[in-house]
Parts: C-alpha cells; sequence; structure tokens
C-alpha cells in the first residue's frame, strides 16, 4: 500500500496491524496534513448491517472531542477500500513503554489521571471502549496520552455474542497474532471474560489492570494460553502489594475499587 493512493490521501509508511485492520500514515493532499489511514478489514467493510452500524458509531466518537482520545476526521471509501481518517498520534504506545519496565510513580500517577479523564468523558456520552490495553494508549513525546480505537471495538463486533470473549473483535480478528490474542484477554474484566454483557465498568477494571502494570512493570494476569489467562482473571488474588513503596494511598484506594470482581453499585 505504501506509496498509493486512496482518494486525497497518499499513504507513505505502515503504523501497525490488528484486529481492527491495517494503519498507514497519509498525507492528506487537500489540507496539507499528516493523518493515520485505518483500513478496515475486507469482511467486515462487505457487511452492511455492520458497517452502518461502524458509520454510526464513528459519527458518535465524532463528535467526541477531548485532548486524551484520539479524533475521528472522516469515514471514507475509496478503491474498494473503506477507512477511517484518523488524527495521527506520534510517539510509542504504552506497552512498547512498558518492555521497558515500569513507570516512575509520578509520570504513572500523571499518566494514569488523563487516562481516567478521557474515560469519563466519552462514558459520559455513553461510549465504551470494551478493548481498553497498552496497546491501545499512544504516549506522546510531550508527555500526552492519546487513547485509540475508543469505541470502536463495540462496533466492529457482529452482535452475536455480546461480551463472549471468543467474539471480542481482537481475539478474532487476530487469531493469526497469539501474542495480541493474550494481550487482549489480560485486561478483560471479568463479566467479560465469563461471556456476560459489558458496560463502562469493564473499562474500569482494565484502567485498573493498566494503572497497576505501569506501576509494578508486570503484568497482573498472564497464561501461557487464553484459556490460562482469563483463568487468571478470573480467579487469582489480585495482589496490589507488589506497588512500589511511594504509591500514594489515594492510588491504591482507587486501584482496589477497580479491581473489584463484583461490578454490582458500590463495588467498582
Amino acid at each position: 500500500m505504501i506509496g498509493t493512493r486512496l482518494a486525497h490521501y497518499e499513504i507513505t509508511g505502515e503504523l501497525g496491524k490488528g484486529g481492527m485492520g491495517e494503519v498507514y500514515r497519509a498525507a492528506d493532499t487537500r489540507l496539507g496534513r499528516d493523518v493515520a489511514l485505518k483500513i478496515l478489514p475486507g469482511e467486515f467493510a462487505a457487511d452492511p448491517e455492520r458497517l452502518a452500524r461502524f458509520e454510526r458509531e464513528a459519527r458518535t466518537l465524532a463528535a467526541l472531542q477531548h485532548p486524551d482520545i484520539a479524533a475521528i476526521h472522516g469515514l471514507e471509501t475509496a478503491d474498494g477500500h473503506t477507512f477511517l481518517v484518523m488524527e495521527l498520534c506520534e510517539g510509542e504506545n504504552l506497552a512498547q513503554r512498558l518492555a521497558r519496565g515500569p513507570v516512575p510513580v509520578d509520570e504513572a500517577v500523571r499518566l494514569a489521571t488523563r487516562l481516567a479523564g478521557g474515560l469519563e468523558a466519552a462514558h459520559e456520552k455513553g461510549i465504551v471502549h470494551r478493548d481498553l490495553k497498552p496497546a491501545n494508549l499512544m504516549l506522546a513525546p510531550d508527555g500526552r496520552l492519546k487513547i485509540l480505537d475508543f469505541g470502536l471495538a463495540r462496533a466492529l463486533s457482529d452482535g452475536s455474542g455480546e461480551g463472549d470473549p471468543e467474539n471480542s473483535p481482537t481475539l478474532t480478528a487476530a487469531f493469526t497474532a497469539p501474542g495480541m490474542i493474550l494481550g487482549t484477554a489480560a485486561y478483560m474484566s471479568p463479566e467479560q471474560a465469563r461471556g456476560r454483557p459489558v458496560d463502562k465498568r469493564a473499562d474500569i477494571w482494565a484502567y485498573g489492570v493498566i494503572v497497576r502494570e505501569m506501576l509494578t512493570g508486570e503484568r497482573l494476569f498472564a497464561g501461557e494460553t487464553v484459556s490460562d489467562t482469563l483463568a487468571a482473571v478470573l480467579t487469582r488474588d489480585v495482589d496490589l502489594g507488589a506497588l512500589p513503596a511511594g504509591t500514594p494511598p489515594a492510588v491504591r484506594h482507587v486501584l482496589s475499587r477497580c479491581l473489584e470482581r463484583d461490578p454490582r453499585p458500590g463495588c467498582r
């Protein structure tokens, strides 16, 4: 695709591949800016019902303007490809950063605050991510955090298995990438792992898992297989004793609430 043109977008580089499709860097020759093009999987774009649902979700997200959520500029079709035009977020994702070890407490708290702000803004509009994980959090060189693919996971679902981990967009569309599959399972909420309907509380659980991982540098739930990982999500004790000594008491309290397995009001 590099060097080709879709409508007035000239593709200049590859940014990544995942359950949501292939992502490219492109030059918007009409407006003179660089953007990210997310080309949707062919089987998804060919399904009129799912595409219509995706268009509705994209319109909702386009109205959500928040500094910590990557903006959607448009949904286009050209040369047989359906693609999202999105804000280009420079930097590295949180998964890449965590590969080098834990994030210092002060920086982790700052990033956690920004992530919480983005989640709250979206939840107030009824938008749930459902696939929150470090790979979907971009860290800009200037210290900003950007949540990627917000709300698109729900739109990509075919509607046949709400909350079913085997129907998670990343699990099904990225079946050839075991690391990505495990990465998604490790951040699923217990109710999602059980195949139950999910709401914003699933994002709250994933938020707690991610913040703990930032502070400790260790994945909270890990296993050799997807089944092992989901079993850990459902049964393994949540260890907050591994948090660094400098972790503020308020952060410990927030994490204990986020990581309460019972999603009923007052528990999470």
